[in-house]
């Protein structure tokens, strides 16, 4: 018979079917068996003991930077990939910003093909919107579609033509794949380095108007009410935007929207003394952005977290303020950083979970991923809610040390990552018992 694993005793975790008790878990070939409060009717399993952990679907990012090709320095697919299974992430949709750009299907076959020798998890590569990401000349669709393309963004490259973007989603509508924007009016941004308020006073740095965001979000919003294109919002991060995308939805335009980890709990203070690795684009905000966001998360007007995991070299950040790259490294802090609002009561577990989980596989399109569904891929995270640890960025597996959160203590740690079926990332702390008969 089939060897099994049984994850056994945990608290299991599963907005997709509703499930929130102690039990356990079969996985037998790649897939979950079953799961319940009893046991398994099979003949051998072998056992990883979770007692006191939470067992969850693995997570899916819907928005990350694995660098490959062209910034290998910064991460790799391999890299990126181990990084994200020690953040109990199973799934992560990695964006075209590459050098050459995944712009047409050769590119996006490369991806697949270093992902599935390289990788850990899975890798869905996202394609371009225009050739080159020049925002001139959109890419042809069709080919990336049948490339493997789940979705289309030119992201860290706003759309700046309207009639682009519009093609775009009508593009979309027919394809059942959405439009990622990364808005932002670059007009309002140019030498902008954090977000405009007292915090840019301070520093004498130019700031980054709320406006620049929403005015791009509403002209977007406009354009998938026109088309009825899925118009997805990369990384909302002010009070505006929340209200464009609750009032869009409420009118029934299909938009989603996402929202980082280090958007929802670190504010423009964190740039204070020149930190570079508090620069990121679009910027933190402010308390009140902070609690505009939660409200959208907790309500449904937000869909979904993304890492927006942008690792950068050490040369990219140790530099003058205005010099310094954009971007976190975000893969191994996400849990750890999000429970804190868990533990304040910002947010509730279960739905931190789904916006992690059963959430993105949604907006991509995905019935399969996100859940603990009998018959679904075994795609498992197992976290301690209660283990504290520092933040030690020399220690991150990604090759992007650029964190905020360095020398900082995080409740909540990934213990262990199980993609289909296979552990990829276990903590030390817990292992696999031998092959037990029944």
């Amino acid at each position: 018979m089939t060897e099994s694993l049984l994850i056994q005793g945990g608290r299991i975790i599963d907005p997709s079917q509703g499930i929130d008790y102690k039990g356990s878990l079969l996985v037998t070939g790649g897939k979950v068996a079953w799961l319940g409060e009893g046991s398994p009717a099979v003949s051998d399993y072998a056992v990883l003991q979770v007692d006191g952990l939470i067992v969850c679907p693995g997570f899916v990012d819907l928005h990350c930077h694995l660098r490959q090709p062209g910034y290998e320095e910064k991460e790799t697919i391999a890299t990126g990939t181990a990084a994200a299974a020690r953040g109990g992430f199973t799934t992560v949709c990695c964006m075209p910003n590459t050098e050459p750009p995944l712009d047409n299907e050769a590119m996006l076959n490369y991806v697949r093909t270093v992902a599935a020798r390289e990788g850990v998890i899975r890798v869905f590569p996202i394609g371009c919107v225009t050739l080159g990401r020049k925002g001139e000349e959109l890419v042809d669709m069709n080919e990336l579609e049948m490339a493997g393309a789940v979705a289309y963004s030119d992201d860290g490259s706003p759309l700046s033509s309207p009639d682009i973007m519009r093609r775009a989603l009508e593009y979309s509508r027919d394809f059942n794949r959405p439009i990622i924007d990364h808005c932002e009016n670059q007009f309002l941004t140019q030498g902008g380095q954090i977000n405009e308020g007292v915090v840019s006073l301070e520093l004498n740095l130019q700031g980054i108007p709320a406006s620049a965001e929403e005015l791009i979000i509403k002209r977007d919003i406009d354009l998938a009410r026109e088309t009825g294109g899925h118009l997805h919002v990369a990384h909302v991060s002010t009070e505006g935007s929340v209200d464009l995308i609750r009032q869009a939805k409420e009118e029934g335009v299909p938009v989603t929207a996402e929202v980082t980890p280090h958007h929802l709990t670190l504010t423009e203070e964190a740039a204070l003394g020149y930190n570079t690795n508090a620069k990121v684009n679009p910027p933190l905000r402010t308390k009140q952005d902070i609690q505009a966001l939660l409200r959208g998360l907790n309500d449904g007007v937000i869909d979904i977290v993304a890492t927006d995991h942008a690792p950068h070299t050490e040369v990219d950040k140790n530099c003058d303020f205005k010099q310094a790259a954009f971007g976190i490294s975000g893969f191994e802090t996400a849990l750890g950083s999000l429970l804190s609002l868990v533990f304040k009561s910002d947010l509730s577990l279960n739905n931190l979970i789904e916006a992690l989980t059963v959430g993105p596989a949604r907006v991509l399109g995905y019935e399969k991923l996100g859940t603990l569904e009998e018959g679904a891929p075994a795609d498992i995270c197992i976290f301690d809610l209660h283990r504290e640890w520092v933040v030690k960025p020399e220690k991150f597996v990604s090759r992007g040390k650029n964190t905020p959160l360095a020398g900082k203590t995080l409740k909540g740690m990934v213990m262990a990552t199980i993609y289909q079926g296979m552990p990829v990332y276990m903590d030390e702390a817990i292992k696999i018992e031998a092959l037990k008969g029944k």
